[in-house]
């Protein structure tokens, strides 16, 4: 039994808990495991402890009660009537080395005022959730480490499909969502045979297991938590599991955090996912998917060089060798003026929207459901007067108040800058002055994005809404350009012809 909150929107609330047992002591590295019961009405009033992690990104804003390694909890918000109503389980971002299901951004107040049964959940990070090692291997029953951040997930999403219907959830409409890493591990859900046939519907929001930060051999793993080990100073598991977590914590830092890769482990991913969805192994079904215009900035290219034209050829040059010219062919710059534009587009494909892009392409082909492709663009407004000057975040927030001069105007849609408007969250952000443009755009994406949880298609009955056309495999596509003035563009020739560029270069590792 638990027993939540009604807030006063009249939306039931269900915070902390527990889907899995603490993953503490021997069972540090291990697969989650099953929930001790517990006897009368456990109260769910609040957020638990947040995961285990460094103060990485300055923008993330977590409500939890402190930090720990027992995070294995998550969150429900359910409308009043008994249901059946469509479910979405959201995943945080942050590199997989930080974030918590308790964040503002993520609520899921405002989707259960829409009739979905909103779920938040927590899952283990860095060191905690993604070390491989021999001797873990070893003692699995599956012969296998890492992804334990991974398994956390594919445990929540069996607790939802057990229990959601006492939420007034309909466990045969479960949407899986996330941005960055949370949509990365969106596309590693549908993967998983362990998850795979929980799904009704996949939304990505920026990232895909498709990409960069993809699953690595499990000897390559391995290999990596050997080196781990002998950073810290110990020559055993068991001294491993014996060191308290705020240590190992400072070590993996310090050792380096996105050293820590999901590997193909042969259980949770049975073979490479790139694999995987290239045989139609995957989740088949409907996927929502998109990116932002300026999910990078062009620095990450011309590093400090100024952005010239001479700069930005020895830069194409410097990654692309031999097809620095094809390069900027497909990202062109004609003077001095276009190259900060195109370093920028280029700096985002490459960071994470190619990877996005990949996930679209090949679902597309392989999958016999329709896949539906956006492109963000709508800046944040001005920061609220109460900020007074700030220094913008990694992820696209506010690091902390400076004397500095007053940042420019955002030009473009940073990394992580939609997921207030899609979850129907930007009050909670009181950072920005959001204006009624800002509060028109998300009143758009989340009437999408409702409707595609509802029923497999963005678009909605209303005629308020433009209609949202699937993408048409393997050729240019229509895809839904979100900002003050939504609307349906057929991706342009030029454009379609760069990404298949950028995916022989990217699969060849340039």
């Amino acid at each position: 039994m638990v027993e939540g909150v009604r807030e006063k929107s009249g939306i039931r609330s269900f915070k902390g808990i527990p889907f899995a047992a603490p993953p503490v002591g021997k069972l540090r590295w291990k697969a989650p495991q099953p929930v001790k019961p517990w006897a009368g009405i456990r109260k769910a009033g609040h957020f638990e402890a947040k995961p285990m992690q460094a103060n990485v990104f300055g923008d993330m804003n977590s409500r939890s009660e402190g930090m720990s390694e027992d995070c294995l909890y998550l969150n429900v918000w359910a409308p009043a009537g008994k249901g059946p109503y469509p479910v979405l389980v959201y995943f945080y971002g942050g590199g997989f080395i930080a974030g918590d299901a308790s964040e503002p951004r993520y609520d899921g107040e405002s989707m259960a005022q829409h009739g979905i049964v909103a779920v938040t959940v927590n899952y283990r990070l860095g060191v905690f959730g993604f070390l491989a090692h021999a001797e873990l291997s070893a003692e699995a029953p599956y012969k296998a480490s890492g992804n334990y951040g991974l398994l956390d997930q594919a445990a929540a999403l069996q607790w939802v499909k057990k229990n959601i219907n006492v939420f007034g959830g309909d466990a045969a409409k479960i949407t899986i969502a996330g941005e960055s890493a949370g949509s990365i591990s969106v596309s590693a859900q549908m993967a998983s045979p362990l998850s795979k046939n929980l799904l009704a519907g996949a939304i990505g929001e920026s990232g895909s297991i498709l990409g960069a930060l993809s699953a690595v051999p499990l000897q390559q793993g391995e290999d990596a938590g050997k080196q781990f080990a002998q950073s810290a100073g110990v020559t055993s598991l068991t001294a491993l599991r014996n060191m308290c977590a705020d240590s190992l914590l400072n070590v993996s830092m310090k050792f380096g955090p996105y050293r820590f890769s999901p590997t193909i482990d042969g259980y949770f991913f049975p073979e490479n996912p790139f694999a995987i969805y290239a045989s139609g192994k995957q989740a088949q079904v409907p996927l929502l998917a998109g990116w932002n215009n300026e999910e990078m900035n062009y620095r990450m290219v011309l590093g400090n060089e100024k952005p010239n034209v001479a700069a930005y050829k020895q830069a194409l040059q410097r990654l692309y060798g031999a097809e620095a010219d094809n390069a900027f062919l497909h990202y062109p710059a004609a003077d001095d003026a276009a190259v900060e534009a195109a370093a920028t587009a280029l700096a985002g494909d490459r960071f994470i929207a190619w990877s996005t892009w990949k996930w679209v392409d090949v679902h597309s082909k392989t999958a016999q459901k329709p896949v539906y492709r956006y492109y963000y663009a709508k800046p944040r407004p001005a920061m609220t007067p109460e900020m007074g000057n700030a220094t913008p975040g990694l992820a696209g927030g506010v690091q902390k108040a400076t004397a500095a001069a007053k940042p420019p105007a955002a030009t473009g849609a940073v990394h992580s800058a939609e997921i207030e408007y899609a979850m129907g969250n930007l009050a909670s952000n009181k950072v920005y002055a959001w204006t009624a443009d800002d509060y028109t755009v998300s009143r758009t994406m989340q009437a999408y994005f409702v409707n595609f949880i509802k029923t497999g298609n963005p678009t909605p009955a209303t005629s308020n809404y433009a209609v949202w056309p699937a993408v048409v495999p393997g050729k240019p596509s229509p895809v839904m350009h979100l900002n003050v003035q939504s609307q349906v563009k057929t991706e342009p020739e030029a454009l379609f012809l760069r990404y298949q560029w950028l995916d022989k270069q990217q699969m060849t590792g340039k």
